[in-house]
């Protein structure tokens, strides 16, 4: 034991000092931010979901594993379940987290829709890594922004291709009645007709529905040369498998990414032959390898898919534009935001004035033949 007597009071204040700086430091070094994950993680998207967040997860494991970043982040995940009032419980819960700062989510338009403006409520940075209605930066709310295209911009390539290439110039549409089988339903009409195609019918049906017999029994009859689907995976799903019972099988079915999954050809069985989805395409980049490498060394149990690697960039904007300008003011958080130019796994994402990503994308086309998704050449 030390004999206070013997030490003079210059000293004392100096070990004091010391001691105060050194549990400032590990007061600030300990401090913890919570960024958020909303999506699909049960019900018939789940499997899109499941892949964006582990790229959330990934991109805070190794921000929080890099050594030089100044805050702890907690993740907080979230199930959407594909569902706008499930989505808007959700989108509450996280804004009322203590040390709650910014989120990313959803892959259903409709969810957005519905939590976008409880984020704006809340002053609190949200990033869209999947849903592609129009509508969610039209709203230019402030603090949204988006990293993936919209339905405008994934229609075009598959509305060029289907006349241009495929010669098919007679097309019926199935759609859902939600915002996202509307604005796809528009999106591709608009395409269509502009390549000198016709759109010869449109049958709209609330999500959910399991019979379509009756409006392909008609579509029949007008012999198109093709079926646009402008919905998501299960309905999707029913169609086709009913298009294989009406002796349509013949008959190519086309959709965008909101029907590229696995769970559609295992709901199809052997009926999904012939459906043909039109893809985003990410050009080859060395982030993109470094995304994909490090993915696949985690082992998760999802593939990544389309959306993780749009997740993970989304993440990570987050990240920097946190570490660049703090937490704490969240209007000059979302405004980094918006003004960032971020080279990242999709490649240089910047936003336009509503917050919709300026990246230039490319499609790929899939077909499911012999019972799996194969791409088209």
């Amino acid at each position: 034991m030390f004999n206070k007597k013997l030490l003079s009071r210059s000293t004392l204040t100096a070990l004091f000092c010391t001691a105060a700086l050194a549990a400032g430091s590990a007061a600030v070094s300990a401090e913890t931010i919570k960024l958020g994950f909303l999506g699909p993680l049960s019900g018939g998207s789940a499997y899109e979901g499941e892949g964006a967040r582990n790229g959330f997860l990934l991109a805070i494991k190794q921000a929080n594993e890099s050594g030089d970043y100044p805050y702890t982040v907690e993740p907080v995940v979230l199930d959407d379940a594909s569902d706008p009032t499930v989505g808007a419980s959700a989108a509450l819960k996280f804004v009322n987290e203590r040390n709650a700062v910014a989120a990313t989510g959803h892959w259903n338009s409709p969810v957005a829709l519905a939590t976008i403006p409880i984020f704006n409520r809340n002053k609190m940075p949200f990033i869209v890594w999947g849903a592609i209605s129009p509508k969610i930066t039209e709203a230019n709310y402030p603090e949204v922004t988006r990293v993936v295209p919209t339905s405008e911009m994934e229609n075009q390539p598959l509305a060029d291709w289907a006349v241009k290439d495929m010669g098919w110039k007679r097309f019926s549409i199935i759609s859902d009645t939600s915002d996202y089988g509307t604005s796809n339903t528009q999106a591709f009409t608009n395409y269509i007709v502009e390549n000198g195609g016709e759109i010869i019918s449109t049958d709209s049906f609330p999500v959910g529905t399991t019979d379509f017999r009756s409006a392909l029994s008609k579509i029949k009859s007008e012999k198109p040369d093709a079926i646009y689907f402008g919905g998501v995976v299960t309905e999707a799903a029913l169609v086709r498998s009913q298009m294989y019972d009406q002796d349509m099988s013949d008959l190519p079915m086309l959709g965008i990414s909101g029907i590229f999954d696995e769970k559609l050809v295992e709901i199809t069985k052997d009926k999904g032959d012939g459906i043909i989805a039109s893809v985003q395409k990410v050009k080859e980049n060395p982030n993109l390898a470094a995304f994909e490498e490090d993915y696949k060394a985690e082992d998760y149990s999802t593939p990544a898919g389309t959306y993780a690697k749009y997740s993970y960039d989304a993440t990570n904007i987050l990240l920097e534009t946190i570490k660049n300008v703090g937490y704490k003011d969240k209007e000059k958080l979302a405004q980094a935001i918006r003004d960032i130019e971020y080279d990242g796994a999709v490649g240089l994402t910047s936003f336009d004035e509503n917050g919709q990503t300026q990246l230039i994308i490319d499609a790929t086309r899939y077909i499911v033949k012999d019972g799996q998704w194969q791409e088209i050449d």
